[in-house]
């Protein structure tokens, strides 16, 4: 079976790969990062993941499933989230032209087009245009991922390990339910290799508050900072401080407002088996040890 995925060199998408290339599927990729150390050898033949209709219909000749995990965490000069969803019709339009017969498409828990944050309302957008194109689809809805390359829990232990306390934005009460990347990537292949129409939510066994998290990361890694309840805006003020020292974005209003809202929690029942306690005890020698920097992966 030939399969398209997008981002096949970055993070979700080199686990969906990995397991696609393990099972003796062809696989493809549309890419916006064609210089990109290639990770399967050469087993994986790139395209342009350009938003030519075009070209991506040319692209997706043959493929049975689109593996779609393409979108943007915060916009980045022409890089917006509402380009993001116009892009995302175009690569639907792209596969329904070419005669894709499914695709497995990556959301977020809790989207809602009336969404006052454009992550969640385009995250909306996109699944309706996914409903309505009358390919075969899976929906997964993950929360937080985890995992060798995640951005949030990995930039969490870098600041324990670097600073004598932690600022929590608030109280910290507020919840979040992480999912292991590898068992998101199980999920989707899962999801591909059926034929009904499936909407999952993709999240892991744990259920945190936010501060309960840091406290599980720093005892993982050895480091377990004193933390500081200080106001939403006082912790974001902070971060736009050291994102100016590390050359990136370290968190958005964005952010903020949707941990905080409980939107990263889902009230279906798991299907991701991987703890996060359990992930950082066999990796406490390297989370957090670099900073995984947004900026420098996807547009440096």
């Amino acid at each position: 079976m030939k399969n398209a995925v997008t981002g096949s060199f970055s993070y979700s998408g080199k686990y969906i790969t990995r397991r696609l290339l393990a099972r003796g599927e062809e696989v493809i990729t549309l890419t916006g990062h064609p210089g990109r150390t290639d990770p399967f050898g050469g087993k994986v033949k790139t395209f342009p993941l350009d938003f030519n209709i075009s070209n991506m219909t040319r692209s997706l000749k043959g493929v049975d499933t689109l593996y779609n995990t393409y979108w943007v965490r915060f916009d980045h000069n022409e890089n917006t989230q509402h380009r993001a969803v116009e892009n995302t019709l175009k690569l639907i339009e792209a596969a329904q032209a070419a005669g894709v017969r499914r695709i497995v498409h990556i959301s977020i828990t809790n989207p809602s087009l009336d969404s006052p944050l454009p992550y969640f309302s385009g995250k909306a957008q996109n699944e309706k245009a996914v409903e309505g194109s009358g390919l075969s689809y899976a929906i997964l809805r993950p929360t937080v991922l985890f995992g060798a390359e995640d951005i949030l829990i990995n930039n969490i232990a870098y600041l324990l390990r670097r600073f004598p306390f932690f600022a929590l934005p608030g109280d910290g009460s507020y919840r979040l339910q992480p999912v292991f990347v590898d068992d998101l990537a199980e999920l989707a292949v899962e999801a591909g290799s059926s034929s009904e129409n499936l909407l999952w939510d993709a999240v892991g066994p744990d259920i945190f508050t936010f501060k309960k998290m840091v406290q599980v990361i720093g005892n993982a890694i050895g480091s377990p900072q004193p933390m500081v309840s200080v106001p939403a805006g006082l912790a974001l003020a902070a971060s736009r401080i050291i994102s100016v020292f590390v050359g990136d974005v370290l968190l958005t209003q964005d952010e903020v407002d949707g941990l905080s809202a409980g939107l990263l929690v889902s009230s279906q029942p798991a299907r991701a088996k991987t703890h996060l306690a359990d992930w950082l005890q066999a990796n406490q020698m390297t989370a957090g040890t670099r900073y995984a920097s947004e900026l420098a992966r996807h547009y440096r």
